[in-house]
């Protein structure tokens, strides 16, 4: 599960490394090209909001396999794509259809000993962050050697692999509720209102998620600029760096645990923040990049862990539900940190980037403390 949500959501993140190379195709500027990778997340986030909640009624190994089948179709897409027009729409159906990880990450979460739930869905996000990194420095190579079109190509054949091998080895798992479709969205709505965990969760989560994709959306001009002089290439080896901070998770899932998941969201602001300061201090100097690369990704990968330890632990019938609302808030979250990272650049260069990145978790800080008061004010 953990290899399979890792080689799919790989899907989404393939773009950033390339985006110079394919504003130079396509002669657009960096806030266009910008504009498509944020796409792309809301195709995601659109998805999970559409098919994901589809895991309750429906068979879930079935699910899988079919939209693995569909980003495939999706991918070629993009490799045929001849103008910024297509690659948008073909980005935006590549999101849509790349939902696979949030149908799996549940279904560990349902297979799971309760006693050891956060360690799993550990194990399996160490696998999903991993491939969000290793993506870009994959597209990083492949796309300075062979064109940005290869990337999808070979990733639309990564995509039927999968889905041969996974419908091989995933057990069968029925539904677990015979609501109607159009009932699971009222329902969602209900689950959002009566749950307070779920609302921080969301909240924190699309922040934390918006400061990790406005960084790695804009690395790549940072590189690309006079200070560094670097091409895509290089952008993809900070992938490689960031699992540093990747292969933590277990480790996070386990206190979480012991614990407590606030406590470990707690630690993972305090990591990002740090990250933030980092790029803005020493962000012309390579250590201090890769410095601030570990403390980004450790501090992400900490607190989605422990959200979705604390969200999958709400209703075990609704569960796919709950994730929805949650991973939706979380991309819509990373949609406008590409965005506004991109604006960001374009107008600020690095520093309104690092700002961006540090407003962002401020925020989060105000939000986790406000509803901890709320928890104790209860009490």
């Amino acid at each position: 599960m953990a290899v399979a949500s890792g080689v799919t959501v790989a899907n989404l993140y393939y773009i950033q490394p390339l985006l110079v190379d394919i504003a130079d195709t396509f002669h657009v500027t960096q806030v266009s090209v910008g504009f498509v990778a944020m796409l792309t997340q809301i195709g995601y986030a659109l998805g999970m909001l559409f098919i994901l909640p589809l895991a309750d009624i429906k068979e879930k190994r079935f699910l899988i396999i079919t939209m693995l089948i569909c980003s495939a179709c999706a991918l070629m897409l993009v490799f045929f794509s001849g103008s910024i027009t297509v690659i948008s729409i073909a980005s935006f159906v590549v999101g849509f259809t790349s939902v696979v990880p949030q149908l799996i990450v549940p279904f560990a979460a349902q297979l799971a000993n309760p006693k050891e739930r956060g360690k799993i869905i550990g194990t399996v996000m160490s696998g999903l962050l991993i491939g969000i990194l290793v993506s870009r420095t994959f597209s990083g190579f492949v796309g300075e050697y062979w064109g940005w079109r290869m990337v999808y190509l070979i990733a639309a054949a990564l995509m039927i692999v999968l889905a041969i091998f996974l419908s091989r080895i995933l057990p069968l798992c029925p539904p677990t509720s015979s609501i109607k479709y159009k009932e699971l969205f009222k329902s969602m709505v209900n689950l959002t209102k009566s749950l307070p965990v779920l609302r921080e969760a969301s909240l924190n989560g699309a922040l934390m998620f918006a400061a990790f994709s406005a960084f790695w959306t804009t690395l790549v001009f940072l590189l690309e600029s006079s200070h560094y002089n670097m091409g895509s290439d290089a952008a993809g080896l900070f992938g490689l760096v960031g699992v540093t901070g990747a292969t933590a998770a277990p480790f996070v899932g386990r206190i979480a645990d012991e614990r407590s998941p606030r406590f470990t969201i707690g630690i993972a602001m305090i990591s990002v923040i740090l990250s933030y300061l980092c790029f803005f201090v020493f962000g012309f100097k390579l250590w201090g990049l890769i410095i601030g690369v570990i403390l980004l990704d450790f501090g992400v990968q900490s607190c989605q862990i422990s959200n979705q330890a604390r969200v999958h632990a709400l209703n075990n019938e609704a569960r796919n539900r709950i994730n929805t609302v949650y991973m939706v808030s979380y991309f819509i979250g990373g949609a406008l940190g590409s965005y506004l990272g991109s604006f960001s650049y374009a107008h600020f260069k690095w520093y309104g980037v690092c700002v961006l990145g540090l407003l962002t978790q401020l925020i989060a800080v105000v939000i986790h403390r406000s509803y901890k008061a709320k928890t104790l004010t209860s009490k």
